[in-house]
């Protein structure tokens, strides 16, 4: 019997940690599966897709999330509704998902923190949308906090989550100006990542008002800002956990499989270990 082959495109790839996660699920779960890293350049796409056809599934990073939809033959619900594509599931027909968002939301299930009330989220780029959909989704009232030259991308993010989303309460802010006490404070920007680790994006005022904090972040494991939001009495979450668990809904698409919590737990702390070893 072949062996089974799966694989992660983008472009530039370099360092990551595709590798790494997804064959430790594969030994998890005893299904076996071969895992390369594909740098296809954006011209390069269409012209290689009878290649990635031959795959029995594959994941998807910047900048093929969107490129990959019109040649695939079919989107489930998130992905259609995100725009996005991040795993794609090979048979009789080529099936795309997006894996981000309940990578995050299980993310959140397994460290016990709500996606409820209030919500802040910093930043407006790509992870953001992928918050701020969730939040809108699960009814929070959420805040998008940016800089001053961001407010625009931040304003439009917020009218497509209003169009979209039925009844979905979001508003717009800057940083500097958010007021009053947040559920979950969701950190989505670079900020804190490795080398710049004494950078974080919220003020310490504005974390001691937070109950919850998620730092996107995930190098390093433990950022300035969880380790003041801890200090601060905060339940906090680091973005390795976003990370490896989007990949297990992967595995769960392709081979419907399930994984207990305290090996993904594990997974996430030798996943630290690992970026670590990569980037410094």
């Amino acid at each position: 019997m072949n062996e089974r082959k799966f694989a992660v495109i983008g472009h530039p790839i370099g360092h990551t940690m595709s590798p790494f996660i997804h064959k430790r699920l594969f030994e998890l779960s005893g299904m076996g599966g071969d895992y390369s890293v594909y740098d296809i350049a954006p011209e390069e796409l269409a012209s290689k897709y009878s290649e990635l056809r031959t795959l029995d599934g594959y994941n998807i990073t910047i900048p093929h999330k969107q490129a990959i939809i019109p040649l695939i033959d079919k989107l489930d619900n998130k992905a259609q509704l995100y725009g996005s594509v991040n795993t794609v599931k090979n048979g009789e027909i080529a099936e795309g998902y997006t894996t981000d968002p309940d990578g995050f939301l299980m993310a959140l299930k397994a460290a016990k923190i709500p996606l409820e009330k209030s919500v802040v989220i910093l930043g407006c780029g790509g992870v953001a949308r992928t918050f701020a959909y969730e939040a809108a989704l699960a009814g929070c009232n959420t805040v998008i906090a940016v800089r001053p030259d961001d407010l625009p991308v931040a304003a439009s993010l917020a009218g497509e989550l209003k169009t979209k989303i039925y009844k979905a309460y979001v508003s717009t802010s800057l940083i500097s100006r958010l007021k009053g006490d947040f559920d979950l404070l969701i950190n989505a920007t670079p900020l804190g990542m490795y080398p710049n680790v004494d950078n974080m994006a919220p003020t310490p005022e504005l974390l001691a008002r937070c109950a919850n904090v998620f730092d996107a972040v995930y190098n390093p494991l433990e950022t300035k800002l969880i380790k003041m939001a801890r200090a601060n009495g905060s339940k906090t979450l680091g973005g390795m956990s976003m990370l490896v668990w989007q990949a297990v809904r992967s595995h769960e698409i392709w081979d419907n499989v399930s994984y207990k919590e305290d090996d993904i737990a594990q997974l996430v702390e030798d996943s630290a270990k690992e970026v670590t070893k990569l980037f410094s």
